[in-house]
């Protein structure tokens, strides 16, 4: 058998159907290499035993404990009888319970004073932590006992498990593919593994799975963090190479055109950072391959005036732009902000038109037949010079003169698919300018985004004012909820607007919404479903901004009504928006000042830190209130806790980070729900990464087709299977 396939068989063969249709469904390993990948997320030291007063209610755990008490109770008139037995390790107790035939062996096997393995999900009974019907291996002190032969005097690995495979069914399932890891293919190159100290891997897969000590834990994750992160900047490096033999039109930018024209009449002065980073993308725009850039930068530090500047640049090379945003509101109001701020500038072959101008259309899935007629003929002639739109420019109907350029908003919102087929539609290959008001950390871009060249925009433009932000603790103190609603009236009073946010539509949403907010809500431990935008607005009417002039928005709106509500919002002629998170992103309206946010903690750290950026847009200073009801020594409250102190959205990435995890960062989810890292945190891990990267990028300089790499092949093939390869070559 070769090396390679050794790895690749599958673990139906080696462990049986029943257990590998378990691994697979539940923990998405199917080959012996997944397994051998699948590691220890902690380990246990004999003797020393897990908190049991931080069990986490409605998870699968395995707990390392000892039996304090056992007792048999009976119950329906003593036809019934169930065994308790209480568990301790000092800082809490824990409770197990079996009933009927099953109480026998458990009362013969756990007795007072022993110790074991115990594994289920935590449930709670009578204000008392327990799991029912655990399974469970005694860890006993006679010599015949086989746990202890196997346990005994080493560190006990604790798996990632699931239902129906507990942590040492796993060790089992591993013990019988750990004589495999001799066969692993060694992805690092000789020279970095032996200039860098590193054992080889299939020694590091045997430390890292049965382990003698910590210093060997140590030593086989310092390995394999490294494995993680060489052998997706490799992936990396490789994508941005290529792309640099891609052809495509150097777009420089011609003196006194349309571009000097813009700048002319702008009634502000750019900002340093601003200036810094058209320089970046200008540079870029000139080159005969194409540009690949990440534009990330705070709530209104204005990324969208450059994108509009280096949009200018492309028309006056004789090419087009086209910006690519997420909602039809947003869409709307990039070609409403661009059209106002270009003036006559907007306005070619029109009547009145400024002699540079160029036509700047709105192309959205919900524009009537006529005028989309005319979209469609102004982008194929070249009449259209920039084109706004959802992905309704994505469709097949949609032909270019000449695209020279996309701008993609809010990145995080499009699937690869739909960037791509817009990058399709140039002669060549245009440039692309990616936008994102998520600051990432740097580390975060650098392994998400590594492909793509970062530019920061870190300095907020003049005139912009502070945001105050504070926790409304609701339940504790109904009567801070009520000083909220005072506030927005004050607000109101001196002349400017408010924004209600609320997690959830409400009334007419459709009976799957319903059923899984009953479901969250029930998960939550009978917490309540979230509070919805027509029932909030119904009760603020009528109550404590009763008299104010208040509208909704929220998805499910008809586009022209919601066009129309945002409208008289942004002139004024609206006083509190009650809305959801469509105003998230790229929202205007400089004269809105306060924003409540219900069930805040319903929200992501990001999340709460784009919304907020929707006030303070003017010369008013700003005000935040993140309304919950979650109590004060929850997570929840001391994630809103983080919110409110800080305005730094890099510092509120990092935490958001480290509370999510990285998501699968080579995968199309970058949720957070998965992550594809095993060993590598993303975070921690900073000074890991920036080597790998750059061990990697020197690799592809010198052997761009890795021809004198060929085991770092076999792990690039291992690491990208088809939806991951699809996602480098299209992101």
């Amino acid at each position: 058998m070769d090396r390679v396939s050794a790895l690749d068989e599958s673990l139906k063969k080696t462990l049986g159907p029943a257990t590998a249709k378990v691994m697979a469904e539940q923990l998405d390993l199917h080959t012996v290499g997944d397994l051998l990948h699948h590691y220890p997320r902690r380990y246990e030291e004999r003797g020393q035993l897990t908190r049991l007063a931080d069990l986490p209610l409605d998870e699968d755990v395995t707990v390392v404990a000892q039996v304090a008490d056992s007792r048999i109770l009976k119950f329906n008139g003593g036809r019934g009888q169930r065994l308790e037995i209480t568990l301790t390790d000092g800082s809490g107790r824990l409770q197990l319970v079996f009933f009927g035939r099953g109480i026998h062996k458990p009362h013969k096997d756990l007795l007072p004073g022993s110790r074991g393995m115990f594994a289920g999900k935590v449930s709670m009974f009578n204000r008392k932590l327990q799991l029912a019907h655990p399974t469970y291996v005694p860890l006993g002190t006679d010599s015949g006992d086989e746990a202890v032969d196997a346990f005994a005097g080493r560190l006990i690995p604790i798996y990632p498990a699931c239902k129906g495979l507990e942590s040492w069914k796993i060790t089992k399932a591993v013990d019988a593919v750990l004589p495999r890891a001799t066969e692993a293919v060694d992805p690092l190159p000789p020279s970095l593994r032996e200039g860098r100290g590193f054992v080889p891997l299939p020694e590091a897969l045997l430390k890292i799975h049965r382990p003698d000590t910590k210093a060997d834990v140590a030593e086989a994750r310092d390995r394999l963090k490294w494995d993680e992160a060489f052998v997706l900047q490799v992936a990396l490096a490789r994508r941005r190479h290529a792309d640099s033999q891609l052809p495509a039109v150097a777009r420089e930018p011609v003196a006194g055109a349309l571009l000097d024209a813009f700048d002319a009449k702008l009634p502000f002065t750019l900002t340093d950072g601003q200036l810094k980073v058209t320089g970046e993308i200008f540079d870029d725009l000139a080159t005969e391959h194409p540009m690949h850039r990440l534009l990330q930068g705070e709530v209104g530090s204005g990324k969208t005036m450059v994108a509009l500047r280096a949009m200018l640049t492309v028309v006056d090379a004789g090419g087009q732009a086209a910006m690519l945003a997420p909602t039809e509101v947003l869409a709307q109001q990039h070609h409403r902000s661009m059209t106002e701020m270009m003036g006559r500038l907007a306005e070619g072959g029109m009547l009145g038109g400024a002699e540079t101008a160029t036509k700047v259309v709105l192309l959205t899935g919900s524009m009537g037949a006529a005028a989309r007629r005319h979209a469609l003929l102004d982008l194929v002639t070249g009449e259209a010079g920039i084109v706004i739109g959802t992905h309704a420019l994505i469709e097949d109907k949609v032909r270019f003169h000449d695209l020279g350029l996309v701008v993609v908003d809010e990145q995080h919102r499009f699937g690869v698919e739909q960037r791509d087929a817009l990058r399709s539609k140039g002669k060549q290959p245009p440039h692309l300018l990616v936008m994102t008001a998520t600051p990432i950390p740097r580390t975060v871009a650098m392994t998400v985004f590594g492909d793509l060249e970062t530019s920061v925009l870190d300095q907020l433009p003049a005139g912009r004012s502070p945001i105050a932000t504070h926790v409304v603790p609701a339940q504790d103190k109904p009567h801070f909820l009520a000083r909220a609603w005072e506030r927005v009236r004050e607000e109101v009073g001196k002349g400017h607007q408010a924004y209600v946010v609320c997690p959830r539509i409400g009334d007419g949403e459709d009976e799957p919404k319903k059923k899984a907010a009953a479901k969250a809500a029930e998960a939550d431990g009978d917490r309540r479903p979230p509070l919805a935008v027509l029932d909030i607005a119904k009760q603020l009417t009528a109550g404590p901004l009763a008299s104010l002039r208040i509208e909704v928005l929220h998805g499910r709106m008809q586009p022209d009504d919601k066009d129309d509500v945002m409208r008289r919002f942004a002139a004024g002629e609206v006083d509190v928006l009650v809305a959801t998170t469509v105003i998230e992103v790229g929202v205007n309206v400089p004269n809105a000042t306060a924003m409540v946010i219900m069930d805040a903690d319903r929200f992501g750290v990001s999340q709460l830190h784009q919304l907020r950026g929707r006030v303070g847009r003017g010369s008013a200073p700003g005000l935040c209130l993140l309304v919950s009801e979650m109590p004060e020594a929850s997570p929840a409250r001391a994630r809103l806790g983080a919110v409110a102190s800080t305005l730094d959205g890099f510092e509120l990435s990092r935490i958001d980070l480290e509370q999510r995890r990285e998501g699968d960062v080579l995968g199309q989810a970058q949720s957070g729900v998965r992550s594809s890292l095993r060993v590598l945190a993303v975070i921690e891990d900073e000074d890991v990464i920036a080597a790998a990267r750059e061990e990697a990028v020197a690799v592809v300089a010198a052997d761009p087709e890795l021809d004198a790499f060929p085991e770092l092949r076999t792990a690039l093939d291992a690491l990208l299977d088809t939806e991951r390869e699809q996602y480098l070559d299209k992101g």
